[in-house]
Parts: C-alpha cells; structure tokens; sequence
C-alpha cells in the first residue's frame, strides 16, 4: 500500500510531501516505510516494524490522519496488488 500526501502551494516555497509505504518483510512482519520533505528537495526516510499486518494498517492509517490534519491532501493511492502507475 502506497499514500501520497502533499500540503498546497503557499508563496513561493516548494510544497511539502509525505509518502507513506506498507511493505511486508521476509520475516512475516510489516515496515512502514515514512518518506517526508520539500518537493525537488531534500527527504528524509523514516521505517518503522510492525509484526502483524492489522497493526501496521492501523498505523499507516494513524500516519494518514495525522498528515490530513496537518493541512496535507491526499494525492495517490496505491493498493498493495496494483502496478505502479507511469
């Protein structure tokens, strides 16, 4: 599963981004994956293990709604079974 966040153009200033990934591990477990900056800029990468998939997707959707209030709107989604869109 793969979130896009993005705040909207403000000035001059580059909008910032948030993307948000859930991918299973090889051990059974789950990483979200937080990548966050300026967009044409610097990000920063952030993962976090989860051991179960319920705990994971209730995280990402905790990571969503903090994002959402913040003023971020929801670009793209991605479900976990569909192919990267060009």
């Amino acid at each position: 599963m793969r979130l896009l966040l993005q705040q909207p153009v403000q000035g001059d200033a580059p909008p910032r981004f948030v993307q948000l990934m859930l991918q299973p591990d090889l051990l059974g477990g789950w990483t979200l994956v937080r990548e966050s900056g300026q967009i044409g800029g610097r990000s920063q990468l952030r993962t976090q293990q989860y051991a179960d998939e319920p705990s994971a997707l209730n995280a990402i959707e905790r990571a969503r709604d903090m994002q959402l209030r913040r003023g971020f709107q929801l670009v793209r989604t991605q479900a976990a079974d569909t192919p990267p869109s060009p």
